[in-house]
């Protein structure tokens, strides 16, 4: 069995747009690339996993969103990175294209398409990664087995609920992809983070008490 890494596309692999829907509101994050070639090289399998709401509510087709990861894979060629694999999530309960809109097993915090990807590509999850900048990412790897890590970009609050813990917290991409290569003794690993707000609403909390 093969270990993956798995990344959320917007906010994680590419820096947040609301409802990107051309290849040009793509935009890598700089710096990740050469820590993707290097746990490629160390066995890892690359595999978007990557809501897209955006389908069931209209905003952009599938063709639209065939030529944003063409954009995307080609990007990160240029950079010596390959993908494995992109999963997506067309579905919303509340969308307005009738065939997409519905609840589904595949849309995160679900598990679905970590599930998919591990049998279509015979993966051992609980060797695997989940890097998001969402705790619905991490629920969704966590429920899939995986070691998660959040991409702090100060938009979660401390969880409360175990199934939204992360293996680790980051301050950025990068940051994330050195905690991966450490644990798999390609490096040392980074000093353990916690986002300032959280020890504020802990501190706040214990005074409560």
């Amino acid at each position: 069995m093969t270990r993956a890494l798995f990344i959320d596309r917007d906010g994680t692999l590419v820096e947040p747009r609301h409802y990107p829907s051309r290849p040009v509101d793509l935009v890598l994050y700089p710096g990740i690339s050469p820590s993707l070639r290097r746990l490629r090289a160390a066995g890892f399998k690359l595999v978007v996993i990557t809501n897209q709401s955006g389908l069931a509510r209209g905003l952009f087709t599938a063709d639209d969103l065939d030529r944003m990861h063409d954009h995307l894979r080609a990007e990160l060629a240029r950079d010596g990175v390959e993908i494995d694999a992109i999963y997506f999530c067309p579905h919303h309960v509340e969308g307005v294209v009738p065939a997409l809109t519905m609840a589904c097993a595949c849309r995160k915090p679900e598990p679905g398409m970590l599930h998919q990807a591990a049998a279509d590509l015979g993966l051992d999850l609980a060797a695997s990664w989940f890097l998001g900048d969402i705790l619905d990412d991490v629920e969704a790897g966590n429920r899939a087995g995986c070691r998660t890590i959040l991409v702090d970009i100060g938009t979660e609050e401390a969880p409360a609920e175990p199934s939204r813990q992360p293996t680790a917290v980051a301050r950025d991409t990068v940051e994330a992809l050195a905690i991966v290569a450490g644990a798999a003794g390609l490096e040392p690993a980074p000093v353990a983070y916690v986002p300032d707000r959280w020890l504020v609403a802990a501190e706040r909390g214990s005074r409560g008490r």
